[in-house]
């Protein structure tokens, strides 16, 4: 469970689940609704609960959405979607970005997909990572839409790099149907919506810094579910929004949006910390015994690391950044990978972001084998070419 009193604007702006606008509420509604966000953190659903009727009956937007997040997940009330789906409506009707995308979300879920495809749009395009899962299914299926191979692969690879486990496997079936030169295709599109995104985002901020936009002090829930097997081809948006809409978003201006690659770890309730491991201290060698200089045997040279080969054509694209920074920090994590042994790291700049790629590849077919074995450890990877 992660609670959340929101503040300054530029401090946070966070997708769906993990943030919304944020800018100063005066006044007792906004005492009110911290109270509730202060037991909520102690775990005092029901005092949260009294504490947000009041500003939510008044129109008060963050106690609405509060409330709605209470019913949905039946804490301090009985968990009842369909007055969830109210609350979060009538908090979006007052320009609630996170109350709009679960409404969205709620929806979409109960098959009402003309009215909410809207709502789900609007969040892919803040960089929300569900969002952009349900729509590049659609897009993938044609669900309510014409088919469009290359936006599906594109919106699936930006939700999987943000960590959405569903995504995962969902390329897994792509990369059976969608030819090389369409992936190739949305490299360059995914890094088009991560600028938008960007763009979006700013907007976002500049309207809260203005006071244009309304202030937000919100709870946030992340819990985590399990991955879905279920290929593409034949899965429809009602099955995969019924895992999606509760799959975490971002909580980071800086990372949300264009920064697909260093997630955020869940938090679960039931699940125990992982033990820390203790370092196995070297073992102690005894002294080497002296030998005349007559009878001493000559060591050989050290054998000299590969050079990486930067002659091939063909690279291997690792992500697309936002922040630059990140795009370093994942490169630390993969490059002592037997996949990239030998080749050298490449940043590549692509308007409003930047491309990891690893180079040197010498065919086509190399660049997709390494990027298989990448894929089957997680990473997400595609053959290119220089």
């Amino acid at each position: 469970m992660v609670v959340a009193v929101r503040g300054s604007s530029k401090a946070r702006l966070g997708t769906l689940v993990a943030a919304g606008l944020l800018a100063g509420i005066t006044g007792v509604a906004h005492a009110d609704v911290k109270a509730g966000v202060d037991a909520w953190s102690r775990g005092d659903f029901p005092g949260a609960v009294r504490e947000w009727q009041a500003p939510a009956a008044a129109g008060d937007a963050d106690a609405q959405f509060n409330l709605a997040q209470a019913y949905r997940l039946g804490r301090g009330v009985p968990k009842d979607l369909g007055r969830a789906e109210q609350l979060f409506g009538a908090a979006a009707a007052k320009g609630h970005l996170q109350a709009s995308d679960n409404y969205g979300l709620l929806l979409f879920q109960r098959g009402e997909r003309a009215q909410a495809m809207p709502y789900i749009r609007s969040a892919a395009s803040r960089g929300d990572a569900r969002a952009q899962y349900i729509l590049g299914l659609a897009l993938f299926n044609g669900d309510g839409m014409p088919k469009d191979w290359v936006r599906a692969y594109a919106y699936l690879t930006l939700a999987q790099q943000q960590g959405l486990p569903q995504a995962s496997g969902a390329l897994a079936q792509m990369d059976q149907h969608v030819s090389m030169a369409d992936r190739q295709k949305s490299v360059a599109v995914a890094s088009q919506i991560a600028a938008e995104t960007e763009a979006t985002r700013a907007r976002q901020l500049a309207a809260v810094d203005l006071g244009t936009a309304p202030g937000r002090t919100a709870v946030d829930e992340t819990p985590a579910v399990p991955a879905s097997s279920r290929a593409p081809s034949v899965a429809t948006v009602e099955r995969a929004v019924a895992e999606a809409e509760r799959v975490a978003g971002r909580s980071s201006p800086a990372s949300a949006g264009a920064d697909y690659t260093i997630t955020k770890p869940r938090v679960a309730a039931a699940a125990p910390p992982a033990p820390a491991r203790t370092p196995v201290p070297a073992p102690n060698r005894a002294p080497a015994p002296t030998r005349a200089p007559a009878t001493a045997r000559p060591v050989g040279p050290a054998m000299p690391s590969p050079a990486p080969n930067a002659s091939g054509a063909w690279r291997v694209q690792l992500g697309a950044f936002g922040v630059a920074g990140n795009a370093e920090a994942l490169w630390v994590r993969v490059r002592g990978r037997p996949e990239l042994a030998g080749h050298g790291k490449l940043l590549v700049p692509a308007g409003r972001v930047t491309k990891l790629q690893a180079g040197g590849f010498t065919s086509q077919a190399d660049a997709a084998a390494a990027c298989a074995r990448l894929k089957s450890a997680g990473f997400t990877c595609l053959a290119t070419r220089d």
